[in-house]
């Protein structure tokens, strides 16, 4: 079975996008360091990493240097109030509840639609659409802890290698997410089929 990669680092796009010719992610920390405000010299990783996902993805950064499969409509990470821990939020396109797939008595002749796709793109319908038709279009919440040992450890301030190091957490997290969610993903596409 292949599998869909969920999250990628579109480091390609981040040497074509910068003006120095090296990373657009690079000038782009830099222009949003207020993101680290109240981080710097964090026991944890969790907030210096939080901080590099924002800079690294919509809406801060559009595209963004962290992309994501078209099923995947926003990921964010947070730290759990509870213990402190990373927690990711993911939601992700899904298609209809077996409950709804089994019988259509709830739909009623009404032209019940789904999803909208362009080039391939989940969207969300055009307002014309929702005048005509009902919408149903079914998301998947995920919430997940992500490990945290091989985060790097949060600076002590705006040192010179402060985009390394959040670059450094980028990867951490994208391998982390692709670990959980590639599996869902790939099983999402193969319904489709």
């Amino acid at each position: 079975m292949a599998g869909q990669q969920a999250f990628w680092i579109d480091g390609r796009s981040d040497r074509e996008r910068a003006r120095d010719g090296v990373s657009h992610y690079s000038e782009h920390v830099w222009e949003n360091i207020g993101e680290f405000e109240g981080v710097w010299g964090d026991i944890a990783p969790v907030a210096f990493a939080c901080a590099a996902w924002r800079i690294a993805t919509p809406p801060l950064s559009s595209p963004g240097l962290v992309r994501w499969h078209r099923r995947i409509l926003s990921a964010s990470c947070v730290r759990n109030g509870w213990d402190g821990s990373l927690t990711a939020r993911v939601t992700l396109v899904s298609p209809l509840p077996a409950a709804l797939t089994v019988s259509r008595d709830w739909w009623r002749d009404r032209g019940w639609r789904g999803w909208p796709e362009i080039f391939g793109q989940f969207v969300e319908p055009a307002e014309q659409d929702l005048a005509k038709v009902p919408h149903l279009r079914p998301t998947l919440l995920v919430d997940a802890p992500v490990p945290l040992e091989d985060l790097p450890a949060t600076p002590d301030g705006p040192a010179r290698d402060l985009a390394e190091t959040a670059h450094r957490a980028l990867t951490v997290l994208v391998r982390e997410l692709n670990d959980l969610l590639a599996p869902i993903v790939t099983h999402l596409e193969q319904d489709l089929r």
